[in-house]
């Protein structure tokens, strides 16, 4: 295993210094976790870190000329660079619904994004 890494959980308000080592495949806690939420927040941070992802997508015709996004499920680190380029190339005809799949399977990582706002056509 590596060296020792000390990571804050953000699961809850109590903020723990959680210490752990990892090799990228095994990972071992060695203190700081209050609860089992903490052991799993530090494991996925260590071994699959991955973010929700917000964004914009330019909207034709709209009364706005963006309409906000979100990842439908978060992001594994390494590929938000990529899933945001589609984003930033995407462009979407008004009018757009709230909740409307703006682009499926993005970067092919089986996410989808979708619209956070409603933007109605001029």
């Amino acid at each position: 295993m590596t060296d020792e890494k000390v990571i804050t959980c953000i699961v809850c308000p109590i903020g723990c210094k959680i210490s752990f080592n990892t090799d990228g495949k095994h990972f071992k806690i060695s203190n700081g976790n209050k609860c089992i939420k903490g052991v799993e927040y530090a494991r996925a941070e260590a071994l699959d870190p991955r973010r929700m992802l917000t964004s914009s997508v330019l909207v034709i015709n709209g009364e706005w000329p963006l309409a906000s996004v979100k990842s439908s499920k978060p992001v594994p680190k390494n590929k938000l660079f990529q899933v945001l380029k589609h984003i930033t190339q995407a462009k979407v005809d008004a009018p757009v619904t709230l909740g409307q799949n703006i682009l499926k399977n993005v970067a092919n990582t089986g996410i989808n994004i979708i619209a956070t706002k409603s933007v109605r056509r001029l």
